[in-house]
């Protein structure tokens, strides 16, 4: 069963609720005092119900498959607690928590324990707690349900705004102490200067809630990184240096456009067919590849010396969910399936299979420890001016692209998806059927399977 939009925006509610009070009640039973552990005012941890909704968007399918259902609840929440840490580290410039001094840990960010616990609470979601929340949705009339949504989502927006300007008000008063000389950096001194208001309050907040959000280190570690800021000055600037934005991107359209190329070679060679492989209807791209490299890159950057057993480890596990999660988001979004792995042995759900997911892990090996070392090398040699524009362009670009082709696969599957062969016509509708027509959708996505809605 899929979910409705009005249930999934309970369930992000409730479980950000849950969610609060177990972290909550887990800190304070282990600091022996109670400690609010939320991002937000109110008592909210956005990560839960932000999980909670991956699982009911993309595991839904895999509730008769209790270990696959385990599996993907532990990577979706492995990924999802991996990239709201490395966020929330690029804005603190401080890890909100830190598992390195656990074993099994990956980045600092998750470590296995945890990411077990994820995975059978994936199994109690959508067995238990899902399916009772939905009958006691259905008790309550869709009228009500919604104005108690937007009273709910309005006061978490509030909360939220609140949150992210005190955030930011206290990054702007941190950074004037750099300023101000002779200004102690012990903690009660910082926070007097910051006042009482919103922003003394959201420091000690967070400075509860979050120990390794140590403000003296905090500051220590700010003017450490701009004495080497100050000594890199007169030294060359490399464009796309180490794994920054500028690098991702570019491995973003550098892997979009081999991607592309690898599986037209690779269908021509086992089907003897010269077919598009393309994302998007302007240019040879895939973006699936695209996104895969990208993230690959930034998740595996700091193991790439690590060894190739580790490696296609990681890639076999990140590649299978990252397939699988595509799968269904292209399904959901455009009603299009465009890879059926159905008539392979030991495939999951049609979307994933062993044999691929084996040939994720050896591509993660041949990635990390040699086309991205050469690429890098590369991409460090465009002078950053020029890298800087170009990268700009082909941004906004590729966003264009994307609009458009997402736009055309819509109206192409309501094309063929309309039981009455009514559909509804308006101006945009017109141009799409006009540059878009059957015959041209076909030949951009010729495996594509439509899902009639």
């Amino acid at each position: 069963m899929q979910y409705s939009v009005q249930e999934l925006l309970w369930f992000f509610i409730v479980y950000s609720f849950l969610g609060w009070i177990i972290s909550t009640a887990a800190t304070a039973f282990r600091e022996k005092k109670f400690v609010d552990v939320g991002f937000l005012y109110g008592p909210f941890c956005p990560a839960y119900g932000f999980g909670a909704v991956l699982f009911a968007v993309f595991l839904v399918e895999l509730k008769t498959r209790p270990f696959f259902l385990f599996l993907g609840g532990a990577i979706l929440s492995a990924v999802t607690a991996l990239l709201t840490g490395i966020v929330l580290e690029r804005m603190f410039h401080r890890k909100w928590w830190d598992y390195s001094r656990k074993r099994f840990h990956f980045g600092g960010y998750i470590n296995l324990p945890y990411t077990v616990v994820w995975g059978l609470s994936a199994i109690l979601c959508t067995h238990v707690i899902n399916p009772f929340l939905c009958r006691i949705l259905s008790c309550i009339s869709s009228r009500i349900s919604a104005i108690l949504l937007i009273i709910i989502y309005a006061v978490t927006v509030i909360d939220l705004t609140g949150s992210i300007t005190g955030i930011i008000a206290v990054n702007s008063r941190i950074h004037k102490l750099f300023i101000i000389e002779g200004l102690s950096e012990n903690l009660q001194k910082a926070a007097d200067f910051m006042g009482q208001g919103v922003t003394g309050w959201v420091l000690k907040h967070f400075e509860k809630a979050y120990p390794n959000l140590n403000i003296k280190e905090f500051l220590a570690a700010r003017r450490e990184q701009k004495k080497q800021l100050e000594r890199q000055k007169n030294t060359p600037v490399v464009f796309g240096e180490g794994c920054s934005f500028y690098k991702l991107a570019s491995i973003f359209f550098i892997g979009s456009f081999l991607g592309d190329i690898v599986e037209t070679i690779f269908c021509y060679l086992t089907t003897g067919r010269l077919m598009s492989r393309s994302s998007v209807v302007y240019g040879p791209f895939s973006i699936v590849w695209g996104l895969g490299c990208s993230i690959a890159t930034a998740l595996l950057y700091q193991y790439r010396n690590r060894s190739d057993r580790y490696l296609f480890t990681c890639g076999l596990l990140m590649g299978g969910a990252y397939e699988y999660i595509c799968s269904v988001f292209t399904e959901l979004v455009f009603g299009t399936v465009f890879w059926d792995y159905s008539k392979f042995r030991f495939n999951l759900g049609g979307r994933i299979n062993l044999l691929f997911c084996l040939f994720w892990g050896i591509a993660a090996v041949v990635w990390m420890k040699m086309l991205y070392p050469f690429l890098s090398r590369f991409i460090e040699k465009i002078p950053k001016k020029n890298g800087v524009i170009i990268t700009r362009i082909l941004l906004v670009f590729m966003a264009f692209d994307i609009t458009v082709s997402g736009i055309a696969l819509i109206r192409y599957s309501d094309r063929h998806s309309s039981q009455s062969g009514e559909i509804q016509e308006s101006v945009i509708s017109t141009v799409l059927d006009e540059h878009f027509p059957d015959e041209r959708m076909e030949k951009i996505y010729p495996n594509a399977i439509l899902r009639k809605k």
